[in-house]
Protein backbone atom coordinates (compact mmCIF):
# COMPACT_ATOMS: atom_id res chain seq x y z
CA UNK A 1 0.00 0.00 0.00
CA UNK A 2 1.70 3.19 -1.02
CA UNK A 3 1.70 6.27 1.34
CA UNK A 4 -1.16 8.43 -0.20
CA UNK A 5 -3.58 5.03 -0.06
CA UNK A 6 -2.86 4.75 3.46
CA UNK A 7 -3.33 8.49 4.15
CA UNK A 8 -6.86 8.67 1.98
CA UNK A 9 -7.53 5.11 4.45
CA UNK A 10 -7.00 6.94 7.54
CA UNK A 11 -8.71 10.15 6.42
CA UNK A 12 -11.59 7.65 5.53
CA UNK A 13 -11.30 6.30 9.52
CA UNK A 14 -11.60 9.50 11.05
CA UNK A 15 -15.32 10.06 11.27
CA UNK A 16 -15.56 6.58 12.75
CA UNK A 17 -12.40 7.73 15.40
CA UNK A 18 -14.23 10.79 16.44
CA UNK A 19 -17.01 9.69 18.89
CA UNK A 20 -14.47 7.19 20.25
CA UNK A 21 -12.30 10.13 21.32
CA UNK A 22 -15.07 12.13 22.45
CA UNK A 23 -16.00 9.26 24.61
CA UNK A 24 -12.50 8.92 26.35
CA UNK A 25 -11.97 12.53 26.70
CA UNK A 26 -15.39 14.12 26.89
CA UNK A 27 -14.20 17.83 25.86
CA UNK A 28 -14.56 18.18 22.22
CA UNK A 29 -11.21 20.61 21.68
CA UNK A 30 -9.70 17.63 23.80
CA UNK A 31 -10.88 14.77 21.17
CA UNK A 32 -9.78 16.72 18.16
CA UNK A 33 -6.58 16.97 19.84
CA UNK A 34 -6.44 12.89 20.06
CA UNK A 35 -7.85 12.72 17.42
CA UNK A 36 -4.92 14.90 15.73
CA UNK A 37 -2.13 12.91 17.50
CA UNK A 38 -3.99 9.35 17.02
CA UNK A 39 -3.63 10.34 13.46
CA UNK A 40 -0.33 11.38 13.37
CA UNK A 41 1.05 8.49 15.09
CA UNK A 42 -0.69 6.09 12.88
CA UNK A 43 1.10 7.63 9.77
CA UNK A 44 4.16 7.94 11.16
CA UNK A 45 4.59 4.35 12.02
CA UNK A 46 2.49 2.89 8.61
CA UNK A 47 5.69 0.45 8.73
CA UNK A 48 4.34 -1.15 11.64
CA UNK A 49 0.87 -1.89 10.04
CA UNK A 50 0.38 -5.28 8.60
CA UNK A 51 -1.65 -4.99 5.43
CA UNK A 52 -4.60 -7.07 5.24
CA UNK A 53 -5.31 -6.73 9.14
CA UNK A 54 -8.05 -4.18 10.70
CA UNK A 55 -6.82 -0.96 10.02
CA UNK A 56 -9.63 0.72 12.45
CA UNK A 57 -8.73 -1.84 14.78
CA UNK A 58 -5.42 -0.53 14.74
CA UNK A 59 -6.58 2.98 14.60
CA UNK A 60 -8.73 2.34 17.96
CA UNK A 61 -5.92 0.87 19.52
CA UNK A 62 -3.36 3.81 19.04
CA UNK A 63 -6.26 6.50 20.38
CA UNK A 64 -6.78 4.40 23.32
CA UNK A 65 -2.85 3.79 24.19
CA UNK A 66 -2.48 7.87 23.33
CA UNK A 67 -5.29 8.46 25.71
CA UNK A 68 -4.06 6.16 28.51
CA UNK A 69 -0.21 7.29 28.20
CA UNK A 70 -1.52 11.27 27.98
CA UNK A 71 -3.68 10.82 31.06
CA UNK A 72 -0.68 8.91 33.12
CA UNK A 73 1.75 12.12 32.49
CA UNK A 74 -1.44 14.24 33.55
CA UNK A 75 -1.66 12.13 36.97
CA UNK A 76 1.90 12.04 37.39
CA UNK A 77 2.15 16.33 37.42
CA UNK A 78 -0.65 15.60 39.97
CA UNK A 79 -3.09 17.96 37.90
CA UNK A 80 -6.61 17.25 38.40
CA UNK A 81 -9.21 18.33 36.10
CA UNK A 82 -12.27 20.16 37.46
CA UNK A 83 -15.44 19.00 35.54
CA UNK A 84 -17.23 22.54 35.87
CA UNK A 85 -18.02 24.65 32.95
CA UNK A 86 -14.46 26.53 33.40
CA UNK A 87 -12.61 23.55 33.50
CA UNK A 88 -9.64 24.77 36.24
CA UNK A 89 -6.46 23.03 37.16
CA UNK A 90 -6.61 22.05 40.54
CA UNK A 91 -3.21 21.57 42.56
CA UNK A 92 -1.14 22.08 39.21
CA UNK A 93 2.23 24.27 40.23
CA UNK A 94 2.20 26.32 36.70
CA UNK A 95 1.53 29.75 37.79
CA UNK A 96 2.33 29.46 41.33
CA UNK A 97 3.91 32.78 42.90
CA UNK A 98 6.56 32.67 45.68
CA UNK A 99 6.27 35.22 47.90
CA UNK A 100 9.58 36.46 48.94
CA UNK A 101 8.50 39.00 51.60
CA UNK A 102 9.28 35.86 54.61
CA UNK A 103 12.57 35.03 52.77
CA UNK A 104 13.80 38.46 53.02
CA UNK A 105 12.94 39.15 56.65
CA UNK A 106 15.03 35.99 57.05
CA UNK A 107 17.69 37.59 55.40
CA UNK A 108 17.51 41.24 57.33
CA UNK A 109 17.25 39.47 60.59
CA UNK A 110 20.43 36.91 60.03
CA UNK A 111 22.24 40.20 58.45
CA UNK A 112 21.42 42.09 61.77
CA UNK A 113 22.77 39.18 63.95
CA UNK A 114 26.20 38.80 62.47
CA UNK A 115 26.83 42.62 62.41
CA UNK A 116 25.57 42.44 66.45
CA UNK A 117 28.46 39.94 66.69
CA UNK A 118 31.86 41.10 68.28
CA UNK A 119 34.58 41.41 65.83
CA UNK A 120 37.04 38.52 67.11
CA UNK A 121 34.02 36.21 66.49
CA UNK A 122 32.34 37.93 63.17
CA UNK A 123 36.02 37.61 61.36
CA UNK A 124 36.33 34.54 61.30
CA UNK A 125 33.40 33.02 61.10
CA UNK A 126 33.01 35.08 57.90
CA UNK A 127 36.07 34.14 56.30
CA UNK A 128 34.63 30.97 57.07
CA UNK A 129 31.62 31.22 55.24
CA UNK A 130 33.24 32.65 52.36
CA UNK A 131 35.45 29.43 51.99
CA UNK A 132 38.42 29.75 53.73
CA UNK A 133 39.85 26.94 55.51
CA UNK A 134 40.85 26.66 59.54
CA UNK A 135 44.72 27.15 58.92
CA UNK A 136 43.76 29.89 56.14
CA UNK A 137 42.06 31.74 58.56
CA UNK A 138 44.47 31.39 61.33
CA UNK A 139 47.16 32.18 59.10
CA UNK A 140 44.97 35.40 57.99
CA UNK A 141 43.90 36.17 61.62
CA UNK A 142 47.26 35.57 63.02
CA UNK A 143 45.74 33.67 65.93
CA UNK A 144 46.26 29.63 66.84
CA UNK A 145 44.09 27.27 64.59
CA UNK A 146 42.24 26.52 68.24
CA UNK A 147 41.25 29.93 68.53
CA UNK A 148 39.27 29.96 64.89
CA UNK A 149 38.02 26.71 66.01
CA UNK A 150 36.59 28.18 68.93
CA UNK A 151 35.71 31.26 67.94
CA UNK A 152 33.38 30.01 64.76
CA UNK A 153 32.05 27.68 67.49
CA UNK A 154 30.98 30.45 69.81
CA UNK A 155 29.69 32.83 66.29
CA UNK A 156 27.80 30.17 65.39
CA UNK A 157 26.55 28.98 69.13
CA UNK A 158 25.31 32.83 69.12
CA UNK A 159 24.06 33.21 66.33
CA UNK A 160 21.59 30.01 66.68
CA UNK A 161 20.33 31.29 70.05
CA UNK A 162 19.64 35.22 68.44
CA UNK A 163 17.33 33.18 65.45
CA UNK A 164 15.90 30.55 67.33
CA UNK A 165 12.55 31.85 66.30
CA UNK A 166 13.63 30.33 63.04
CA UNK A 167 14.13 26.80 64.48
CA UNK A 168 11.05 25.11 62.34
Amino acid sequence: MTNLEFGYKIEGLTSNLKPYALKLTKDKDEADDLLQETVFKAYSNREKFQEGTNLKAWMYTIMKNTFITNYQRMVRRKTFIDTTDNNHFINTNINQLENRASGNFVLRDVNKAINNLKDMYRAPLMMYFRGFRYHEIAKKLEIPIGTVKNRIHIARKELKEVLSIYAN
